[in-house]
């Protein structure tokens, strides 16, 4: 067994082969109180084939005396040829196997000095074989055919036992690494494979394994400098020395190991305890990034996140942004502090953290955010009109290919506390910040004169602000995107500028006017200048004079490190083409709001990986009643990010602007509602913009018809991005 939980399904195979073999059934079963013999599948199975299971009490071995007797001796037997033959103790699997063998074919004095082997199966001869001294030298023949004629007829191995299911011997090569079972041996009984001199060497001469030190004795490893094994990725058409550019494969070659299947079994055993097969640095690569690149992704990844106020308010940095988030509000004259009307009900709140990076890619400061509990708010007595327009991601990515292609510079700002500059028509209640309810005044309540960030009337009323703002500066809105916002000079320069609730990003030929544009939003907000585009969204924007890369690389190891699957073994593919997903497929998951979540955070993770998009919303479909095969394939999509975390979209300019889009449909794809699944992509100047993959509303009654409704779809946002074009 490789570990504990394979115990059921080995005794399931067990009791098959005594029912079958000896044709009599297994009434009693004797064992400790190991916590693998009282699973549920276990005792279920025992109870159905009506088998006894006794067990002996608590810290008591004697009773379970003849199972330990056992295993003493086939210990004392695989320890002595081990020592006999000078074998390492890695081989100590093989050795058990060799003195079980051995023993069904010695006498034994409970059996009145008959042999084991020979009571159980009287037909069959003792020995198919002759016995051969474990540990000794073999020479293995050579049988393949098309051998060279000067070629070697035989590979030196070393005798590690018997063959169970095969007429043939077992000997291990330490050259290949490899295992041979075989009839046509040579031995030299006398010559032992290992000598008392050879054990003395490291084990890394004996057999080339990669040797890991404890942690404690392990060098700190710089960031930039891992490297990953090769993978088939087209590497980044960027000029030697880039300035800036995103984690690409290594090209440097690994050296070969050996499959951890053709290793010994306590040496599989031994990397399994000592070291993680799959770490997450062999996925990741920096040494491409240019220095203040390198900094900023240190950076971002350098601070964590208070889980609790408890926790903020125990760190002197966290507690400082607290304490000027709470200075900002005060100034701004956000609430009054008033004892609550009778009939009116209060909105909760709560603080959120994050991190802010400067230009140069080094901690700006750390941020707290005061924000509301708005889904507790009621509809027509705090708040009204709700909706206000959010930049499609699509309209984003546009403008970063934009700049790509016409080598503009990409800007980006921040607005301090933007929704604070909205004013609030509404009558809302809220309760006192946590960590900072007012001294002798715990009954009182605040009283919200501005907008704060969770009110549902928050965006619309900021939005609006904004807005004017921006187009008293002469600047007009798009009529496709209405967080857009554009202005073309008498000399033909323009300027764009993106708004996605406080977060703006600005590009365009016209540097002047867009100096001048920041500092028309500097007198009216207070707006901090973050320099160049590195990180918006969750996306980090790498840019360099050959083009512009997206990625989720952070956000894609958070997920990995939240789900404990930065250990994991990765995979080539999303989603196993071979299985279809339906409703009700096994056990219901004991705690659905997981999956949600988790199927949540893949969804955004698709804005820069269209590679995922259709397993993503496959998984989708079974938000409502999760079962255990759905949750495995989201597990699978996570293995498969594994292999990729830093994967992304490069923009660069390709020498022209052509729309092109491409759509494909599947017809009746879905094996529960024979529904069609559609999807498309758009590619402007050759660069990706826009793509997605859904199942089609309606269930197609031709493939021409799931093909025409897959067009009309891509046709729709073709036409809304030439218009916003």
């Amino acid at each position: 067994m490789k570990n504990r939980a394979e115990l059921f399904s080995i005794f399931q195979k067990f009791y098959a082969e005594i029912q079958t073999q000896f044709n009599i059934s297994i009434r009693v079963l004797r064992s400790d109180n190991a916590r693998e013999y009282f699973s549920a599948p276990f005792t279920s199975f025992m109870s159905h084939h009506g088998i006894l299971h006794q067990s002996s009490c608590a810290h008591t071995p004697q009773q379970n005396g003849v199972a330990e007797r056992k295993n003493r001796h086939l210990v004392e037997t695989a320890r002595t040829i081990l020592l006999h033959s000078n074998v390492p103790f890695r081989f100590w699997g093989d050795a058990v196997l060799t003195a079980c063998y051995l023993i069904n074919r010695m006498p034994s004095s409970i059996l009145h000095d008959q042999i084991p082997h020979s009571l159980l199966f009287p037909d069959q001869p003792l020995y198919f074989l002759p016995p051969r001294v474990f540990g000794c030298t073999c020479f293995v023949h050579i049988l393949t055919p098309g051998q060279d004629k000067l070629s070697a007829k035989a590979m030196k191995c070393l005798f590690v036992g018997y063959s169970r299911l095969q007429k043939g011997y077992r000997c291990y090569s330490l050259e290949t690494h490899r295992y041979f079972i075989s009839a046509d041996v040579t031995f030299f009984e006398d010559s032992p494979f290992f000598s008392t001199t050879s054990e003395s060497l490291p084990v890394s001469e004996v057999l080339p394994i990669p040797i890991v030190s404890p942690p404690d004795a392990m060098p700190p490893r710089p960031l930039q400098v891992y490297h990953r094994r090769p993978r088939v990725v087209a590497p980044l058409p960027f000029a030697e020395a880039p300035a800036d550019s995103l984690p690409i494969p290594s090209a440097s070659p690994a050296p070969a190991l050996p499959s951890p299947n053709d290793l010994p079994i306590a040496v599989r055993k031994g990397i399994r305890s000592t070291r993680n097969p799959h770490p997450i640095y062999n996925f990741l690569s920096y040494h491409r990034l240019s220095s203040p690149y390198s900094a900023f992704v240190s950076a971002i990844s350098s601070v964590s996140l208070p889980k609790s106020t408890h926790e903020a308010l125990s760190h002197p940095g966290w507690r400082q942004a607290m304490v000027d988030e709470m200075a900002a509000l005060h100034s701004n004259g956000t609430w009054d502090l008033v004892v609550l009307p009778s009939g009116k009900s209060t909105v909760g709140c709560h603080w959120v953290y994050a991190v802010k990076v400067g230009p140069d890619g080094q901690v700006d400061r750390l941020k707290a955010r005061l924000v509301a509990k708005g889904y507790t708010q009621v509809y027509g007595s705090d708040y009204g009109d709700t909706f206000s327009p959010v930049a499609k991601i699509a309209s984003v990515r546009l403008l970063l290919s934009m700049a790509a292609m016409c080598s503009w510079p990409l800007y980006q700002l921040d607005i301090k506390n933007a929704f604070l500059h909205g004013d609030l028509a509404e009558e809302v209640y809220m309760e006192q910040p946590p960590g900072f309810v007012a001294q002798g005044e715990s009954g009182l309540v605040c009283r919200l004169r501005r907008s704060l960030y969770g009110l549902k009337q928050s965006p619309r009323a900021w939005f609006g602000r904004f807005s004017s703002v921006v187009q008293e500066f002469g600047m007009l809105r798009s009529t496709a995107d209405h967080s857009v916002f554009y202005h073309h000079n008498s000399l033909g320069q323009c300027i764009y500028l993106v708004v996605y609730v406080d977060d703006i990003v600005i590009s365009g030929s016209d540097q002047d006017g867009i100096q001048k544009l920041k500092q028309h939003l500097f007198t009216h907000f207070q707006t901090k200048d973050l320099g160049k585009l590195k990180y918006f969204l969750g996306i980090e924007i790498a840019q360099s004079s050959s083009g512009v890369v997206l990625s989720q690389r952070k956000y894609a190891l958070d997920i990995l490190e939240e789900t404990g699957m930065l250990d994991c073994k990765p995979v080539d593919t999303p989603m196993d083409p071979n299985v279809k997903l339906v409703p009700g497929q096994g056990e219901p998951l004991g705690d659905p709001g997981r999956y949600r979540r988790l199927v949540g955070k893949l969804n955004y993770l698709t804005i820069t990986r269209p590679d995922i998009s259709f397993p993503v919303s496959v998984v989708s479909q079974f938000l409502q009643s999760p079962c255990d095969s759905h949750w495995d394939a989201v597990i699978r999509i996570l293995r498969y990010i594994k292999s990729t975390p830093g994967q992304g979209v490069l923009y660069e300019n390709r020498g022209h602007t052509q729309v092109v889009g491409y759509t494909d449909a599947d017809w009746a794809g879905s094996p529960t509602d024979r529904r069609s699944t559609l999807g498309y992509c758009v590619f402007i100047g050759g660069n990706l913009i826009s793509w997605k993959s859904k199942k089609q509303d309606v269930v197609a009654r031709s493939s021409a018809e799931a093909e025409y409704r897959a067009m009309a779809l891509a046709t729709c946002e073709l036409i809304w991005l030439r218009h916003l074009l």
